[in-house]
């Protein structure tokens, strides 16, 4: 099994539940210090502009930046973990909150992920999200109830979904055509590949 940094981001706050690895890390951007408290979360790093928190957290690992910035908090974050050499990303925190354009900033997060080489997951309560850029995922096969694909690019070329309700073989979908929403586990690992562009994928957690 990889070592997976958690990052836990000033989103809404639907609990975080994971037990930290030996080998595991944990980064608290900005306000997702005081949600990784109230878990009892132990921070390895806490990172950000600090505007949402309100104040400097009391850590001895802490990496302030100015708000006039290029990286969100949570891509700072993402950024930090890459150069500590993880692959896999799992983050929390990263939906919701008061600023709708925070959750498509973490979403296109997960672009920037998996187009450099990594794998990433946002989980709150009900939902799941990941991205896929050329290439293949494969969801949970002990899930119930709907996934659905989204192209994150402006097309995306041979889309196959296998293992699913409704499955297709190299296909083509565009940014302008929510064709993919709602399909269905059916007791099986979905398996779904882009041989070109870039794909999100949301499913139920439950």
């Amino acid at each position: 099994m990889s070592n997976i940094c958690y990052i836990i981001s000033a989103g809404d706050f639907s609990g975080i539940n994971f037990i930290k690895r030996e080998n595991d890390y944990v980064i608290a951007a900005d306000g997702g210090y005081d949600y990784a408290c109230k878990s009892g979360i132990e921070v390895d790093m806490v990172l950000g502009d600090f505007d949402s928190l309100g104040r400097m957290p009391d850590h001895t690992n802490v990496k302030v930046y100015k708000p006039e910035k290029d990286d969100t908090d949570t891509l700072l974050a993402i950024k930090e973990g890459m150069e500590l050499g993880y692959n896999k990303f799992i983050l929390f925190g990263a939906l919701g909150g008061k600023r709708i354009d925070h959750s498509i900033a973490n979403m296109q997060a997960l672009l920037y992920l998996t187009q450099n080489g990594c794998e990433g997951t946002i989980l709150d309560e009900t939902t799941a999200i990941s991205a896929v850029s050329n290439g293949t995922i494969r969801l949970p096969s002990n899930k119930h109830g709907y996934f659905s694909v989204f192209c994150f690019s402006s097309k995306a070329v041979g889309v196959t979904i296998q293992n699913a309700k409704y499955c297709v073989k190299d296909v083509e979908l565009k940014n302008s055509f929510p064709i993919g929403v709602s399909n269905e586990f059916v007791g099986s690992e979905p398996i779904i590949s882009v041989k070109e562009g870039d794909l999100m994928v949301v499913w139920q957690r439950s």
